[in-house]
């Protein structure tokens, strides 16, 4: 049976607004980090503290590429 080799969970170089996150977890998943700016946008929205808490959880967790 093949396998097929996902890359390493990384914040992106490349694709970034302000760490790197949403384009990291974009790379990770395969799908636009659009999708995941757009969820953390959401969460951020009643009161902010649920998608800014979360984003900074995952900017400390998720290693720099």
């Amino acid at each position: 049976m093949a396998e097929s080799k996902r890359a390493a969970l990384r914040r992106s170089r490349d694709n970034r607004v302000l760490a790197g996150v949403c384009g990291g977890l974009g790379e990770f998943f395969g799908i636009n980090p659009i999708w995941f700016r757009i969820g953390f946008l959401i969460m951020a929205i009643p009161g902010g503290i649920p998608g800014i808490i979360l984003y900074l959880i995952f900017w400390i967790i998720i290693p720099g590429a």
